[in-house]
């Protein structure tokens, strides 16, 4: 979540009147938005993303920092953004993936738009494409954030984007093989969340319901609840017996076959049987007739468990989580365009 006590202070002003924060390693500004200058603002995302990760501030002027606030015509089209669509963009853009939230901050009487990258879990974040104005993305880049500019990361920073992954990789490694061989190889298992199943050796599998699994907690190694103790996991459900399990592939796989199209490529299909058609009249009838929420038509296609089991608490949908479609949703949309083209 985007902390707006952070955002009050990034657009506090100095007794001089100008802003008293300048453009950093975790702060961009920009006087208004534009659709046609995405490419530019995913280079910042991606850069950010390999460092630090930062915030992006519209609504601030150049030469010298005030604050100005959106457009109405800015902040129109900053708060159409589908972050669907922007994260499609940016996984066909980038290798890796870009945590990302957007908000509008209003403050003195004026909006602001917000993005805030996280940084990335993997790290270097690499253009897999030419892309924008003049290809101000391109091919193999990789962007890093330097004080107030985004530029090409330099030998040192990529070195040591490296050498940190080589050394969580063997951490993680190191680790494993040494509570494996506290245990011993022959008392060690296998828990595969993905799956659902437990594996010892090559034939020992304990197949957990899918049901019993979303309620797996983990006990901090050494302890549990105030006493000191062995490492422990914790099952919470009942546990029963199942006289024949085949686990063929996990739910999301599963989501996938029901739901085969991303929203782009929804877009194409439909474009294909309706070549007079706008892609932002598809995306407004997705949007009127709330699809996304429709489960005949359409599922959210979560990161992570974690976002899944967030989402089923609170009901807030995390930033940037992708919808994908069916082939009925495609027929729908299509039908829905035919019968306004008639009219």
């Amino acid at each position: 979540m985007i902390d707006e006590n952070i955002i009050k202070e990034l657009l506090r002003i100095a007794p001089s009147g100008f802003l008293h924060h300048r453009e950093g390693q975790e702060l961009e500004f920009k006087e208004s938005f534009n659709l046609a200058g995405l490419a530019d603002y995913f280079r910042d995302f991606s850069a950010f993303s390999n460092n630090k990760g930062g915030y992006l501030i519209f609504g601030i002027t150049d030469k010298p920092r005030k604050l100005r606030g959106l457009s109405i015509n800015s902040l129109d089209r900053f708060e159409k953004i589908d972050p669907e669509k922007i994260t499609g963009y940016l996984l066909d853009i980038f290798s890796g993936e870009i945590n990302w939230e957007q908000i509008v901050y209003k403050y003195k009487g004026m909006s602001f738009g917000i993005f805030k990258i996280s940084p990335a879990l993997v790290k270097p974040i690499i253009a897999k494409k030419d892309e924008g104005r003049d290809q101000s993305i391109r091919n193999g880049d990789i962007y890093y954030r330097y004080g107030g500019r985004t530029q090409k990361i330099q030998f040192a920073e990529l070195e040591n984007i490296i050498n940190k992954r080589i050394e969580t990789n063997n951490s993680n490694w190191l680790d494993l093989m040494s509570k494996i061989g506290k245990v011993g190889p022959g008392n060690a298992a296998i828990l595969d969340t993905e799956k659902g199943i437990i594996e010892k050796g090559n034939s020992q599998v304990l197949v957990l319901d899918e049901a019993l699994t979303k309620s797996i907690k983990f006990i901090k190694e050494g302890e549990f609840v105030e006493k000191k103790g062995s490492a422990t996991l914790k099952l919470i459900g009942e546990v029963v017996p199942v006289d024949k399990v085949e686990v063929i592939r996990r739910v999301k796989e599963n989501l996938i076959k029901d739901y085969p199209f991303s929203a782009m490529e929804t877009s194409a299909q439909i474009r294909k049987l309706l070549p007079v058609c706008k892609q932002g009249e598809i995306y407004d009838i997705i949007g009127r007739y709330d699809i996304k929420n429709n489960t005949d038509y359409s599922a959210y296609n979560f990161r992570s468990k974690q976002h899944e089991d967030k989402f089923k608490e609170s009901g807030n949908l995390p930033s940037g989580t992708p919808s994908i479609y069916n082939q009925k949703s495609i027929d729908f949309i299509v039908q829905v365009l035919k019968n306004e083209i008639s009219k």
